[in-house]
């Protein structure tokens, strides 16, 4: 019997300890995403490396077996200030800090050291291809005329793929999505002054790796170096002067917001951002844009960006 690309569950729950079995069920750890796609047998293979008096191939091993999954959720908060969004877990296994503040507001930021995991599963028609110990990176996107997303790309530990009914899946946690808009993107700011804007992003810039050890074998986040682009309509340069601020090094606050209602407003802020030598600049619909780019630097540590629902 065929199976059909489009019969998709991916469900996703952080791990109490690295690795260990997680159950996870359709009711409680869905995922709602798009752009999903699955390497599930990442590695190398080892040459045995036979000499022999005759021509041919002397057989390989697999080693170092990982599994690589991307998806994108959309960008919008629980409904309530303060209540975590169904794809927290995503955050959580990127670096990220998870600080609630009840009735308030959720707020992710990066985070050193003891970086959280999650085990996901991924059911493509009735085939589960398990992933633990899995950690990623990050990409967030707010870009007019669309849906604001986040990108991810995680990798885990191997797990031999099963057949396995499909869960079902229960996506009433997730909440439908503005498009970013004049009207729904009411704030977007370099260094407090507004810029009409077509394209954001922040790249976590997670460096993760797979650790193959005797004994110990884990995906590890070694490393970020976040990267910030943002491409907005040009203005005067008495208002604001990129060249200037990238021969000088200067560093910016960026604020982005998106959403208008109590409970799915998203806040990216980025204290402070070097800017980078500008692009050329470029032309859309008769008028100058700038593609901009920064380097988001730590304040004190662990505060180079926040992502607050409220």
């Amino acid at each position: 019997m065929a199976m059909y690309w489009r019969e998709k569950v991916l469900l996703a729950g952080i791990e109490a300890t690295y690795g260990a079995a997680t159950n996870l069920t359709g009711s409680a750890n869905a995922i709602y995403a798009t752009e999903i796609g699955i390497q599930p047998m990442q590695g190398q293979n080892i040459d045995r490396g036979h000499e022999t008096p005759y021509l041919g191939n002397a057989g390989t091993i697999p080693a170092d077996l990982h599994t690589v999954l991307t998806c994108s959720v959309e960008l919008v908060g629980s409904g309530t200030a303060g209540t975590p969004p169904a794809w927290g877990p995503l955050m959580r296994a990127c670096g990220c800090a998870e600080v609630i503040t009840p009735g308030t507001s959720v707020v992710y930021s990066p985070v050193t050291r003891d970086h959280e995991s999650v085990k996901m599963v991924l059911n493509i028609g009735g085939v589960a291809y398990s992933l633990r110990g899995t950690r990623g990176a990050a990409v967030i996107n707010v870009n007019a005329s669309d849906i604001p997303r986040i990108a991810f790309t995680f990798t885990g530990l191997w797990t031999p793929p099963a057949d396995t009914a499909l869960a079902t899946p229960d996506y009433s946690a997730f909440n439908a999505p503005l498009v970013a808009s004049d009207a729904n993107t009411p704030v977007a700011t370099i260094d407090g002054e507004d810029f009409v804007t077509r394209t954001f992003s922040l790249d976590l810039g997670n460096q993760v790796e797979g650790r193959f050890l005797i004994r110990d074998e884990q995906i590890v986040i070694v490393d970020k170096a976040e990267r910030l682009a943002m491409q907005v309509e040009a203005t005067p340069l008495a208002t604001f002067d990129p060249y200037a601020a990238a021969a000088s090094g200067a560093a910016v606050p960026f604020v982005v917001r998106h959403g208008t209602q109590a409970g799915r407003i998203a806040t990216i802020t980025v204290p402070r951002a070097q800017i980078e030598r500008p692009d050329s600049p470029t032309e859309a619909q008769g008028i100058v844009e700038w593609p901009l780019r920064a380097a988001p630097l730590p304040v004190s540590g662990n505060d180079q960006w926040t992502l607050t629902l409220t």
